[in-house]
This record gives structure tokens, sequence and C-alpha cells, in this order.
């Protein structure tokens, strides 16, 4: 089963729009076919120009926004430039060829440099759109992006309703794309994830009440989903929702803000001293000789010395050491003495 996640009220005024724009074609072409006695001819010309840009125009998914709007912001800028200098040169005595051929050559190499410049630099263009966000200083709104790990560990579910996530949840194009394969792949481990992952998103959308907005930005340009994901949170000003321990040193080194649930479970455990005492069932054998393993009911690995004879009973043991790293924690004890 897949879950496919749309926007629907966008999808169907995207299809209104390509109808009326087809539909006004086809009325241009067979009113202009009219002053030359061939409507129909021009009536089949004018659906055949509209078939051809609307096909062009779905083509262009793939194309930057922030890659587009930097190269107009350039263009604009070139203009302007062109125009100043111009009008300078139009001071000057020269010939009205010679100037004007001065102002359309400065025209087209400035309009150029400034589509190029606008295009290596748009990244730091945070002002141009779709990244611009208008508001008033006392009204703050946070975004939070989701990875691909946090989707399929499923326990942003349960964590939303409890309220301890505000704000609005995003979710990147290319992340739900590389869910999508992952339901598609070959292997059943993997597809079965990734088909709970998608099962996931649902039930956030429908029980879980989750206003899910996708954000289209593919950023072409790098490769990497990880890197992506940084680079996004960075140009959106949000934080990054994962499970993830990589990505959460990467993205922290990059300065991004981020929500790791591993390290809220881990400071909700129960905290232990040496010398307490608890019960523990022993589950199988540890690593070192005569060592035997439980584990607490919030997953923490509890490793009792001297007690392998003991494994498949319920014992008391004191603590002795407690190790934390950064996968989790490790209880050590030993059994209670009568």
């Amino acid at each position: 089963m897949g879950v496919v996640l749309v926007d629907e009220g966008g999808y169907m005024n995207l299809l209104l729009v390509r109808i009326l724009f087809l539909f006004s074609c086809v009325i241009v072409g067979y009113q202009t076919g009219e002053a030359v006695n061939a409507s129909i001819l021009g009536g089949l010309i004018g659906l055949l120009v509209a078939g051809v840009i609307i096909i062009s125009e779905i083509g262009m998914r793939r194309i930057s926004v922030s890659g587009l709007s930097s190269a107009v912001f350039g263009l604009i800028f070139g203009l302007i430039i062109a125009k100043l200098i111009g009008d300078a040169f139009s001071l000057a005595r020269v010939s009205e060829l010679t100037l004007n051929f001065t102002r359309v050559s400065l025209t087209l190499v400035f309009c150029y440099l400034g589509m190029v410049i606008g295009l290596r630099g748009k990244d730091e263009f945070n002002i141009i759109i779709p990244y611009v966000r208008l508001r008033r200083e006392d009204q703050t709104e946070s975004l939070t992006l989701l990875d691909t790990s946090i989707i399929i560990d499923g326990r942003i579910v349960d964590i939303w309703k409890s309220k301890f996530i505000e704000g609005k949840i995003v979710l990147p194009r290319f992340v739900l794309n590389e869910l999508q394969q992952i339901a598609d792949s070959t292997d059943p481990i993997k597809r079965q994830r990734g088909k709970r992952g998608l099962e996931i998103l649902h039930v956030l959308q429908k029980e879980a009440g989750v206003d899910i907005s996708v954000h289209e930005e593919e950023l072409p340009d790098i490769r990497e989903v990880d890197a992506k994901l940084v680079k996004l949170a960075q140009l959106v000003d949000a934080k990054i929702l994962t499970v993830d321990f990589n990505l959460n040193r990467i993205a922290s080194l990059q300065g991004v803000k981020v929500l790791n649930i591993n390290e809220l479970a881990n400071s909700l455990k129960p905290v232990f001293f040496p010398g307490e005492t608890m019960h523990i069932k022993l589950i199988k054998e540890g690593k070192e000789y005569n060592q035997a393993v439980g584990y607490l009911e919030d997953g923490t690995m509890v490793v009792v010395e001297d007690a392998r004879r003991l494994i498949g009973q319920e014992v008391k043991v004191t603590v002795t050491s407690i190790l934390q790293t950064q996968a989790g924690r490790m209880i050590f004890t030993k059994v209670e003495r009568q």
C-alpha cells in the first residue's frame, strides 16, 4: 500500500488554470483566423500552441525556483545598471548610431553578468521568493523539517499528539521521493520500512490532524539528501526533526537546530545512582565471562555480574556503575545477596 502526499486544492487550481489557458488560446486563434477566413485553422493553431506551452510548463517542474528567481533578480539588476551607464554615455558628444550600439551592448553585457552572478549566489539571496517570509516582528512561525528516519521511526505521531512539537511541519519533496524509492525497493526489509513511513504520513494527516506542507524546492545542485535537508533548513530558518545521529552532528556543526527524538527519550529515562536496587529479568548472556543481561521497560541495558546461572529469572540487583554513551546508557549491577 502506498500513500501519496499531495496538495489537492493546489492541484485542482493548477488544472483549472491550464484548462482556462487552453480555452483562451483556442478562442484567440479562432477569432484571429476569421480575419483571413480560416477560423477553424486558427483555432487548431491556438490549441497546438497552448498544448506546447502547457507541456513545456509541466517539463519545468524540476527547474529550481530559487535559481529562476535569482536569475530574474540578476536580469533586473543588469537592466538598471545598463540604463544608468547608457544615460551617462548620452551626455557625451557621440553620434546617435554609436549611442544606440553602446546601449544595446551594455544591456546585453550587464544582463548576462547579472543573471550569472544571481545564479552563482542564489543561496545568499534569502530575500528572494520563495524564501522571503513577511511577518510582524512579534509573530514568529516555527518551521520543522522532517527527514526520512523520523518518518519511518513512527514515534512522531505520539509526540505530536502530546503537543511537544509546535509550529508548521514541512516535508521536503526530496525526502518524500526518497521514502517512495525505499517503499518501491526490491529488498523486502527496505520495502517494508518505506511502506511504514508512508503509512505514518497518512496517520499524521488523517488521525493526528497535522497540516503537513510539502516544500517543492529540489536543490538540484546538491546530491545527498542529508546535505539538501541541512541547506534547506538554513534557507528557510527551520529546525530538523530526526533520529539520525550523523545528520544530527552534521546539522549542528552548520548551525542548524536539531530536534532528536532519541535524545528526548534518553533524557526521560529514569535516573539510577550507584547503591540503588532494582528488580530485573535476565534475558541472555553478556559479552564478558559469567555476565547476564536484562532490559528496563525503556530499553536500557542492564548488565549483571556473576549471574549467568540466573538467566530466565527475575532477580534483585544493586547498581554499581552507569556508562553513558552517544548511543544510550548501560547500567552495571551485581546480584543483591540475601
